[in-house]
């Protein structure tokens, strides 16, 4: 589970946070990009409104395991991976 300022941050481009945000929202149907692991700074499922349907999102993560309660992953910070720190 990451977020779209740290993939940004590890590309060397911090502040296209939003950037990395339309290139998940362009990758999200391909099976081998896990777009749905991607949500915003606060573990908020922001993205949710590009899968088909929007649920689609959060069944995804429950199915891995983690628990979504209105939109937001709970114990975020345990699940959160920095690929700026580990690539």
């Amino acid at each position: 589970m990451t977020t779209y300022g740290a993939i940004a941050k590890a590309l060397g481009s911090a502040q296209s946070s939003r950037m990395v945000g339309w290139a998940m929202n362009a990758s999200h149907s391909l099976e081998n990009v896990p777009a749905h692991r991607v949500v915003n700074r606060n573990g908020l499922l922001t993205g949710k409104m590009h899968f088909t349907p929007p649920e689609r999102m959060q069944t995804l993560l429950e199915a891995e395991g983690l628990t979504v309660i209105n939109d937001q992953i709970v114990s975020f910070e345990k699940h959160f991976w920095d690929p700026f720190l580990e690539l």
